[in-house]
C-alpha cells in the first residue's frame, strides 16, 4: 500500500484526511441490528469455499485466541463520515488465516461472514493486505461486544463497513459476489481515498450487476 496518507498527523501537525471525513477523536458505535451474544462454547471461526486442499477449516475460540498475535498501527474511516487515526489493533493478521488455510489458485474474491449472517466482499488482494487483521483489541483493551467482540475485521485503507463486527468465518470465491450493505447500494470496492461511497459511482469491473 505504500506510506500511510497520514504521516503528518504524526509529526504533530494537522492529518490528511479522506475527502468528505472529520477527525474523531472518540470511538463511536455503529452497527445495524442487536448485538450477538457471545457463546464460547458455541463458537466456531471457519474457513470455506475454494480452499486449495478442498476442506473446510475451522477454529474454536481457545484455538482462534492461541493463532499468532500481531499489532498494526491503521487508521478507520467510516462512511459516515468520520475517521479515526493511529489505533493500535490487535490480534490475528488476515495473512496468517491465508498462510493457514490457503486458498485454491483461481480465487478472486472473499466473503467475511459474521453473525446473523451479516456478510462483507473483499478483492482478495485487499484481504491479503499487510495491515489487514482479526482484530481482538485495540490499544491493547479487548474489544467490546458493542465494537466486536469476540472478533472484528479491520482494513484499513478501506471504508469500516468493509470489515464487519462479530466475524464468523471466510468463504473463498473464484467470482465476486456482494455483501450486505453491497447489495443495498453502498460501493463494491469501498475506497475512502476516492470517495467510494455508493454504488451507482461505481465504474466498469468494480462489481458484479445489481
Amino acid at each position: 500500500m505504500g506510506p500511510s496518507k497520514n504521516t503528518e498527523s504524526r509529526k504533530g501537525e494537522l492529518p490528511q484526511l479522506p475527502p468528505g471525513q472529520r477527525l474523531q477523536r472518540g470511538w463511536p458505535v455503529t452497527h445495524y441490528g442487536p448485538v450477538p451474544r457471545f457463546k464460547p462454547d458455541r463458537w466456531e471461526f471457519r474457513v470455506f469455499g475454494s480452499t486449495a486442499d478442498g476442506d473446510k477449516h475451522c477454529w474454536t475460540h481457545e484455538e482462534f485466541s492461541a493463532l499468532p498475535y500481531t499489532t498494526v498501527v491503521a487508521d478507520l474511516h467510516c462512511v459516515t463520515k468520520y475517521s479515526m487515526l493511529d489505533a493500535e489493533w490487535g490480534g490475528v493478521s488476515a495473512r496468517t488465516v491465508l498462510e493457514l488455510a490457503p486458498p485454491a489458485p483461481e480465487v478472486t474474491h472473499v466473503m467475511v461472514w459474521a453473525e446473523y449472517g451479516f456478510s462483507s466482499n473483499l478483492r482478495l488482494a485487499d484481504f491479503a493486505s499487510e495491515k489487514t487483521i482479526f482484530a481482538t483489541h485495540k490499544d491493547d483493551e479487548p474489544l467490546t461486544a458493542e465494537h466486536g467482540f469476540p472478533v472484528r475485521l479491520v482494513v484499513p485503507h478501506l471504508y469500516a463497513w468493509k470489515g464487519p463486527k462479530w466475524v464468523r468465518g471466510v468463504e473463498y470465491m473464484t467470482a465476486d459476489r456482494r455483501g450486505f450493505w453491497e447489495e443495498r447500494g453502498y460501493h463494491n470496492v469501498g475506497d475512502p481515498w476516492r470517495e467510494q461511497r455508493y454504488s451507482y459511482q461505481e465504474q466498469p469491473g468494480e462489481g458484479p450487476e445489481l
